[in-house]
């Protein structure tokens, strides 16, 4: 039986805690998970805790430098290159560890600004749901990806402390 596809989506908070959650479940099952971020540099506080647990590989992740927006056309570029790259790699990762989940947390984004292409995309999510299920977050979840999923969920921002109060992002809740 072939894995199921998650794809949380959304403008409100919880995406990628909703995944972290899943990923936390399945390895108290005993299962192997593997979790890889795109466009992230790797220091949540989440995947510290994940790197303890046996059976989960974090994959080690190199980090874009900025905003996709503020870039030139040329940092674009070399940008979309490295994290087309990861992607094949954490395909590469997933077919050797035959994992139960895998999360690809940010991918949806990395998708939207055009840093990996739907071609990557896909070859990486056919490869790990031939294992097991796959969960992609992020804001902005083409549509492609929205029918192709099984779980779709979409996360509504109804209300943030970083709006009502200018709150900045706190260690250990955000991040």
């Amino acid at each position: 039986m072939m894995g199921k596809l998650h794809v949380y989506t959304g403008d409100g908070k919880g995406k990628t805690t909703a995944a972290m959650g899943l990923a936390l479940r399945s390895l108290g099952h005993g299962r192997r998970v593997l979790i890889a971020q795109f466009l992230k540099d790797g220091r949540s506080g989440e995947l510290a805790a994940l790197r303890t647990f046996e059976r989960a590989t974090v994959y080690p992740a190199k980090p874009i430098s900025g905003f996709v927006f503020a870039m030139t056309a040329a940092q674009k570029e070399e940008a979309a290159k490295q994290q087309n790259a990861q992607a094949a790699d954490i395909q590469s990762e997933a077919e050797r560890l035959c994992p139960a989940l895998t999360v690809l947390d940010e991918l949806n984004v990395a998708l939207a600004c055009g840093m990996v292409t739907r071609e990557n995309a896909e070859r990486l999510i056919d490869a790990a749901l031939a294992f097991g299920d796959v969960v992609s977050t992020g804001r902005n979840a083409p549509e492609w990806l929205r029918e192709k999923g099984d779980y779709v969920s979409e996360i509504v921002a109804r209300k943030h402390p970083f709006q009502t109060e200018k709150l900045a992002a706190r260690e250990g809740i955000e991040y």
